[in-house]
């Protein structure tokens, strides 16, 4: 099995709702995104995929929540932002964009808190 990992940040706000605690309050993450793909089969010239493709794809769904309040920017306008639900939401809009398996979407709020999705 071969497994290949691209990663990528951005910067944006969010409140988490229905939350008791800090994070219920408007606050801001540099956020890291780390996709991992894995596949049986290499392509012609012995990749699982081009890093650079990976990344341009990744970065196509971060940038509309760049430097944004996650709460106003669909699904987060009405799904909580929270890290769990960020990951699978890019796990799914990765799916339909890649050849191979997504293995796990992990995404940081800060250096020593993530959550990863993998389906």
């Amino acid at each position: 099995m071969f497994q290949i990992t691209v990663e990528d940040s951005f910067a944006a706000a969010h409140r988490l709702r229905e939350y008791e605690g800090k994070c219920r309050q408007l606050h801001g993450h540099n956020y890291r995104v780390r996709v991992s793909l894995e596949g049986e089969q290499l392509d012609e010239t012995g990749l699982l995929m081009d890093f650079g493709e990976v990344r341009r794809l990744l970065r196509e769904i971060i940038e509309p929540f760049d430097h944004r309040l996650l709460n106003d920017v669909p699904p987060f306008d009405t799904l909580n932002p929270t890290a769990e639900n960020m990951a699978k939401y890019f796990y799914e809009e990765l799916s339909e964009r890649l050849p191979v398996r997504i293995a796990e979407v992990r995404i940081w709020e800060t250096e020593g808190a993530a959550a990863a999705y993998r389906a």
